[in-house]
């Protein structure tokens, strides 16, 4: 468990500082599109390896916690970088141009639905990114955590067969 805790963290942290070490100081042009696009399709085979590790993890639950957090950190810091060059965009695709920390608050306003209203995309391809972005948020909400879940209870299950010898009649249906 230490272990799967200090992995996480190490990968959180490692994530979150590339990110605010990355200039991102150019516009957002057609290769920031592919480097985005990309980056949106790597999440899928890393969501398969994950929910295939957290299937026979010996910590299931914990390696879930793992997986989500390792993801979800991944897909919004994808989305924080993209709004963080547009609004370097002439003219900006936002309503005031977005530091490092502007460009995460937006993300996480947009996955959480909160929506303060404080900054605005005002261009068409900083609203095309904000609508992307709600859409795969809808989902990363509905299939991956279903997929995660589904993957801990298998995990669970395994676990506890290994552990209990297969069980008796009344244990199996569960």
């Amino acid at each position: 468990m230490f272990w799967t805790v200090l992995r996480m963290t190490l990968t959180t942290v490692f994530l979150i500082a590339a990110y605010f070490l990355a200039p991102l100081l150019k516009s957002f042009t057609p290769l920031s599109t592919t480097v985005l696009a990309v980056m949106l399709i790597v999440l899928g085979p890393l969501v398969w390896w994950q929910a295939s590790s957290i299937a026979r993890s010996p910590s299931p639950r914990i390696r879930t916690v793992e997986a989500l957090g390792t993801s979800l950190t991944l897909f919004v810091l994808v989305f924080a970088s993209s709004y963080r060059l547009m609004s370097n965009d002439t003219p900006p695709g936002f309503s005031e141009p977005l530091t490092h920390i502007d460009a995460l608050f937006y993300t996480v306003t947009i996955f959480t639905s909160v929506g303060f209203g404080d900054i605005v995309p005002t261009s068409q391809a900083a609203r095309a990114l904000t609508t992307l972005q709600m859409l795969g948020d809808l989902v990363f909400l509905g299939v991956v955590a279903k997929v995660f879940l589904e993957a801990m209870r298998r995990g669970v299950e395994r676990r506890d067969r290994e552990r209990g010898g297969g069980g008796t009649g009344a244990d199996q249906g569960r």
